[in-house]
């Protein structure tokens, strides 16, 4: 067992949930896989139904395994910063390209800075950059 599956496991144990197959197969179609839409995922995960995805989704969002991207009115689904590393995203709007973007210390210094001045304390944060990618900018 991985590190990630064991802090999985520890996750859904604090929560009084269990290590189901099901979850395991949800969360290893997330590992090292740019953000997926949920019809992706479940296409990613084989062998299971469709609502039992869409309800370990559901319960994985609760507990801070997975997080949210918002892209318009659609969403894409990834591992959160507890089971990757911390990054921000560029997504096309035109074709749906995700671009994952290395994390800037310089970046994250100026949103603790701004979350500081105006007394608030962050917990996490997302950057989503939203515009067209080289290929569609082109067209």
């Amino acid at each position: 067992m991985t590190s990630r599956q064991t802090e999985l496991k520890y996750t859904l144990k604090r929560h009084g949930q269990s290590m189901t197959g099901q979850r395991r197969i949800l969360f290893e179609a997330l590992q090292g896989q740019e953000p997926q839409s949920m019809a992706e995922l479940v296409r990613a995960c084989p062998g299971i139904d469709r609502a039992s995805v869409y309800r370990n989704v559901s319960l994985f969002e609760k507990l801070g395994i997975i997080q949210r991207l918002q892209i318009g009115w659609k969403y894409k689904l990834e591992l959160s910063d507890r089971f990757q590393r911390h990054h921000h995203h560029m997504t096309c709007t035109n074709c749906g390209r995700t671009i994952a973007l290395a994390e800037d210390s310089k970046l994250e210094t100026q949103l603790r800075l701004l979350a500081a001045h105006n007394r608030f304390k962050m917990k996490s944060h997302q950057l989503e950059i939203q515009g067209l990618c080289e290929t569609c900018s082109k067209t």
